[in-house]
């Protein structure tokens, strides 16, 4: 039986993408033209057990129609769709723009909910992102050489709190937290972005001279929403994290065990330990 992937952008369709066919899977690719890195046409030239279908963000019913053409039963998401791509200038075809019409609100559970109750209408089963990369998923425990200091622990504990409020309302999963202060909360704009943010907003602050009594230092926490659905919009970190959060000045990063994908964990590691970063693993509330 064949696989669909709907593939968004960066690393995680090509992992998935490996893993299925490692397990013997078919795979038809639905490529996003806005999101998915062009390498995927190199792949699947690489492999005859791999198809690949451009598709625009906007075409629904062709993307359903695409699947059921290749016998495609089971699908999977896997990869980025930036949520601000609502707001551009792609034209939703009828059956996208129906659902757009009946949602309460264009956060992205409900977005990808309602695109996943049109397929599931239409014969095609949405599975887990986290299928076939299990093993990529962060075990319990402090991943790194370093453990999170006192303070440290004292941020993450306070961060997981302000997480999981704005993750249940589907705002983001990440915040920045500096001496017992939020200082950056994920949005539209993504985790690496909130990260970006904050160290310049702590950057700003040096230059003015100020004397302080806080430590400017960041921690970053990022959860899986109170009900995530492992479907789609799973915690992902990967060593560009690591490098935004070194270029930030954070010194560290707290994640949920057993739901956090951990995109090559060694290099992740290995990254964190060369910046400095502790990495800390919870399996949460």
């Amino acid at each position: 039986m064949k696989l669909g992937l709907i593939a968004g952008n960066g690393r995680f369709p090509f992992l998935l993408l490996d893993a299925a066919r490692a397990a013997g899977r078919e795979v038809v690719v639905a490529a996003i033209k806005e999101e998915t890195d062009a390498a995927m046409n190199e792949r699947a030239a690489r492999d005859s057990g791999v198809t690949v279908h451009w598709l625009s963000l906007g075409e629904l019913s062709r993307l359903i129609e695409t699947f059921q053409h290749a016998g495609v039963t089971e699908a999977v998401m896997a990869g980025q769709v930036k949520h601000k791509q609502i707001f551009s200038s792609i034209r939703p075809d009828w059956r996208l723009a129906k659902l757009l019409l009946n949602l309460r609100t264009r956060s992205t559970d409900m977005l990808i909910g309602a695109v996943a109750k049109v397929l599931e209408d239409e014969g095609i089963h949405l599975v887990s992102s986290t299928t076939y990369l299990e093993p990529l998923l962060a075990k319990q425990g402090v991943l790194t050489e370093r453990a999170p200091s006192e303070r440290e622990r004292g941020d993450i504990a306070y961060g997981r709190t302000v997480a999981r409020a704005i993750a249940g309302f589907d705002i983001g999963q990440t915040v920045v937290i500096a001496g017992g202060a939020c200082v950056a909360i994920e949005a539209m704009e993504g985790t690496d972005a909130a990260i970006a943010r904050a160290g310049a907003l702590m950057r700003s602050l040096a230059a003015d001279g100020d004397a302080s009594t806080l430590d400017r230092s960041l921690t970053v926490v990022k959860v899986a929403k109170p009900k995530q659905d492992m479907r789609f919009d799973v915690p992902v970190v990967g060593v560009a994290t690591m490098e935004a959060m070194r270029a930030a000045g954070a010194t560290c990063l707290a994640i949920d065990a057993k739901r956090t994908l951990l995109f090559d964990p060694a290099s992740v590691i290995a990254a964190a330990n060369a910046a400095q970063i502790a990495i800390a693993s919870d399996e949460g509330d």
